[in-house]
Parts: C-alpha cells; sequence; structure tokens
C-alpha cells in the first residue's frame, strides 16, 4: 500500500492560491488501477480501517489526509481532473458543498438503504458512515452540573467569559453553526459568534485540545463532538471531564455525519464502490462504535454501551443537505466575526 499525506490550511475561505499550492504538493498515483482515496478524517482515527480494506480485497490505495473543507476545495479546482476516486468527509457540509457543484456519482441504491434516510443525502449522491453529537464538555471540579446552559445561546453571557474552549476552524463547528443559521436566522447566528467573540472565548486547533485543555483545568469548558471526551476517559478514567447535551433539541446537540461518497469522474468505479460498501459493513461499523465511540448508521451495530442509544438523543431536526449549501457563507461569517 502506498500512502501519502497533505498538511493544508483551515477552512474552506482558503484561497485559491493555497489550493493550487497543495495540489502541487499531492502527487498523484503511478497506478490507474490505485484507488485515490481523500480522507478528511484523520489517519490515526481510521487509518487503520483503511489498511484493513487494502489488506483484506488487495487493493492499492492511495490516502491523502487533510482538513474536509480544504479537500473539498482541492476537487472542486481540480475538477474531472481529480485523481481522487473517494472523498472521506467529517463534515456533511463539505460533501454538501461538491454535491452541489456536481462533483459526485450516485451511490448504489442498495448501499443508500442500509442508512436511515435521515443520514444519507436526498439525491443519493452521498451515505453517512457514522455520527457523532455536538456536546458541551466541562470540567467537574470547576463547573457545578446544576449550573451548566440550557442552550448553546447562552454561552455569549457575561457569565461566560473566557470560559468557553472554541475550534472555529473545525468541520464541525462550521456545521453546527450552520445548522444555527437554518434554524435561528442569520441574525442569531452572527450574534452569537459576535457575543462569543466579546467574551474572549479561548481557540483551539481541534476538539481534542479542547477536551485535554479542560481536564487540565486551563478552560472550564468548550464545544465539541462527543467522543472525544469518551476517547479521553478511556485513556485517562480519572480525568474530571464529563459532556453535556443541551437539552430540548437545541442546536448545540446537532448530530453530526461523517459520510462516504465517489467522485463523478472516476474511473475506478467498481473498486470505489466495493469501498463503500467495506465502509458500510459490520466490520467497519463495528469500528466505529468500538474503537471511536460514534453512532453507527446501520441497523447492524448498536453504540458502544456507555453511550446513549442512538435514537434516545435529543436533536434538533436540520436538512443536512442545506449544511452544503450554506458552509461557504458561514465560513465568512465566522471569519467576519473576528472568530478565526
Amino acid at each position: 500500500m502506498k500512502r501519502t499525506g497533505t498538511a493544508s490550511t483551515r477552512g474552506l475561505g482558503a484561497t485559491v492560491l493555497a489550493v493550487a499550492l497543495a495540489a502541487a504538493l499531492l502527487p498523484g498515483c503511478s497506478n490507474d488501477t490505485t484507488l485515490t482515496i481523500y480522507s478528511g478524517r484523520e489517519e490515526e482515527l481510521i487509518g487503520p480501517l483503511l489498511e484493513k480494506f487494502a489488506s483484506s480485497t488487495e487493493t492499492e490505495i492511495d490516502i491523502r489526509y487533510g482538513d474536509s473543507a480544504d479537500l473539498a476545495l482541492l476537487i472542486e479546482s481540480e475538477g474531472d481532473s481529480s485523481p481522487a476516486d473517494v472523498f472521506l468527509s467529517q463534515s456533511p457540509g463539505s460533501v454538501g458543498f461538491l454535491d452541489e457543484q456536481g462533483l459526485l456519482a450516485t451511490v448504489p441504491a442498495g448501499l443508500l438503504e442500509d442508512v436511515d434516510e435521515r443520514f444519507r443525502a436526498g439525491d443519493g449522491r452521498w451515505v453517512g458512515l457514522s455520527a457523532r453529537q455536538r456536546v458541551l464538555v466541562y470540567n467537574t471540579e470547576l463547573v457545578d452540573e446544576g449550573e451548566l446552559p440550557a442552550s448553546v445561546l447562552e454561552l455569549t453571557d457575561a457569565s461566560y467569559r473566557q470560559k468557553v474552549g472554541l475550534a472555529p476552524t473545525n468541520g464541525s463547528f462550521q456545521d453546527f453553526v450552520t445548522a444555527m443559521r437554518q434554524i435561528e436566522g442569520d441574525d442569531v447566528a452572527r450574534r452569537w459568534l459576535e457575543g462569543m467573540v466579546a467574551n474572549e472565548s479561548p481557540t483551539y486547533a481541534d476538539n481534542l485540545s479542547i477536551v485535554d485543555a479542560v481536564a487540565r483545568g486551563e478552560v472550564p469548558m468548550g464545544l465539541v463532538n462527543h467522543y472525544y471526551n469518551y476517547g479521553y476517559l478511556a485513556e485517562n478514567p480519572d480525568a474530571p471531564t464529563r459532556n453535556h447535551i443541551f437539552p430540548g433539541s437545541d442546536v448545540g446537540s446537532l448530530l453530526i455525519v461523517s459520510t462516504a461518497s465517489v467522485l463523478a469522474s472516476t474511473d475506478q468505479q467498481e473498486d470505489a464502490e466495493a469501498f463503500v460498501e467495506y465502509m458500510l459493513s459490520r466490520d467497519s461499523e463495528e469500528y466505529y462504535a468500538e474503537e471511536g465511540f460514534e453512532y453507527p448508521l446501520t441497523n447492524a451495530v448498536d453504540a458502544a454501551d456507555e453511550l446513549p442509544p442512538l435514537d434516545s438523543l435529543d436533536a434538533p431536526d436540520v436538512d443536512i443537505d442545506d449544511l452544503g449549501e450554506g458552509l461557504e457563507a458561514t465560513t465568512t461569517m465566522i471569519s467576519q466575526s473576528g472568530l478565526l
């Protein structure tokens, strides 16, 4: 197996020049039979599963890791000449962006039917693999459970000044803001972002950095995806960190899906579809549940025992397809707020 990686700037608002430079740094596949996978999911998280696919199917794969939004921009810039056959996205917003550009092929109906229609594209051009819920992770030694906010919108109050860690360049955060725009409207979303800036909310590179900072007491709480704290506690069982789920289908409890899609320009259609099928297999779904504490999206596998069942989660009703349509406007709004 041959593997390459990318280091990229963050956010869908990266310049065209940055995208062009990234393309120049990514060597093309040397073998026309190689399946090229652009992965917005981290190598540490997804790498072992991709290696297992390669070895079990004797398929040569070329993996290019990067931020989901940056990779989506790269694919758009490459167009029909993109070497990518498959796109794995951490964010439905990024894959929705490519769908809007007409760059994705239809996933076979038999694979789409394995996943609830809430977690797949309405036009069949991407399918969800796993789900994560947005939560507020907090330090139990610094925050009284009874004082936790009832809504993510309350975090702009002066009482939370410098107390809430954010990862504004993270795709999941951007999807959350897009969902806020969808549910609450642009004015509310803009005021919330500006309020978090006014509160001097500490910013971090990613969700895991926030969990680690909360565990150390550097910041009392932070907005993350649920599984980061479960993974942290698995390695640090005495850590004083817990997840708070905002009640009442609050936008702060958004469910976000990771996705798989096949590029319309691929000349490896059969292998690409076989890869998507593998990513929805029982073995893969068990991997999401047991290794990553994520929610599997087929009926074949249950979530880890530590997690509440997927169908019991109090999450807002959001049109996932619309997350892609609003991503560019969201990153502009985040940048204009001063958070980036």
